[in-house]
């Protein structure tokens, strides 16, 4: 069957069309991005502005018809931390399905937690061992760790990347140079929320191998030296604490156009790296972990397991 994943997140709209039946490899037939960074339009007021719904809107609409286009059997959409926290989200959720006919799925940080380890699992397989997963978003960073295909421990922090830039490095907003107080501020902040995750993290036991997804963790990699995307899933990619402390010290000292250039990095993101890259160091750090091996798969494919394993058959 063919299947349709939308997945709503905080800076973007992703649109995954997959080739798949039960206990088959998922085969990716189409992939597009639609970039909104809708957690920069929900207010003081935690309120989604209306240039973000009918940005959104725009953006289901378009993935709808090229699903439709593809010939997908099923499609899918979900929503996770910016539409989530917004005052207003379940009311453009519903004015949207009015709309587009798109039921659009709530996750909570567990289940983005839950559904990210799940596909990181299937990816690496039963020779991981103890897994612990790190997946940072725009709006939250997840964790996980566990031995089975549903963790143990599933775990939430409201430590995105937008979500800290925002709240710490408004300057790189506006193009700026990270100020190098407020990513120590940053930090402080970040480990006070870690460490009590960290104690439950480690109580279901050392992890054997430790995983990592999202662009973020991507692009840090990438930094360090990882091979570029375009050669191919298979190709084995690591971030290591040391390479980490090394990319924080140089990007963390340079404005968000010369970041911009860096191969890699996402023009449209390159503001929230420095935020990213403390984050992502700062986990690291307090789980005691010197290395992560970069993972493709992620929450939509997570999605795209979870639903496939619910479909009868052999």
């Amino acid at each position: 069957m063919r299947l349709g994943v939308l997945d709503v997140g905080s800076n973007t709209v992703h649109l995954l069309v997959v080739d798949a039946h039960r206990g088959a490899h998922p085969t990716p037939m189409h992939d597009e991005r639609f970039v909104l960074r809708l957690a920069e339009h929900v207010g003081p007021d935690d309120m989604l502005s209306k240039e973000g719904e009918k940005a959104l809107l725009k953006a289901v609409q378009v993935a709808c018809d090229r699903a439709e286009s593809l010939g997908c059997d099923e499609f899918m959409g979900l929503v996770t931390s910016a539409i989530r926290e917004a005052r207003n989200g379940l009311d453009v959720l519903e004015r949207i399905r009015e709309r587009t006919g798109v039921e659009l799925t709530v996750l909570t940080g567990e289940d983005e937690a839950r559904l990210t380890f799940l596909a990181v699992r299937r990816w690496f397989g039963w020779s991981a061992g103890q897994l612990l997963v790190l997946d940072i978003g725009g709006g939250s960073l997840e964790l996980a760790s566990g031995i089975d295909e549903d963790p143990d421990v599933a775990l939430s922090l409201p430590l995105g990347t937008g979500r800290m830039t925002r709240r710490y490095l408004p300057e790189a907003q506006d193009g700026g140079r990270p100020d190098l107080a407020a990513l120590d501020k940053l930090d402080s902040h970040a480990a006070e929320l870690l460490a009590p995750a960290a104690k439950q993290l480690r109580s279901v036991g050392r992890p054997d191998l430790v995983a990592a997804t999202s662009k973020t963790f991507r692009t840090l990699a990438r930094l360090t030296g990882a091979a570029p995307y375009s050669a191919g899933l298979q190709v084995p990619r690591q971030l290591t604490q040391e390479g980490l402390g090394q990319v924080v010290g140089f990007i963390s000292r340079i404005e968000r156009s010369a970041l911009a250039e860096l191969p890699g990095v996402s023009p449209d993101r390159a503001h929230q790296l420095p935020a990213g890259a403390t984050v992502a160091a700062a986990a690291m750090r307090l789980l005691d972990v010197p290395c992560v091996r970069i993972c493709p798969w992620a929450l939509r494919e997570g999605v795209i397991l979870r639903r496939l394993d619910s479909l009868g058959g052999v």
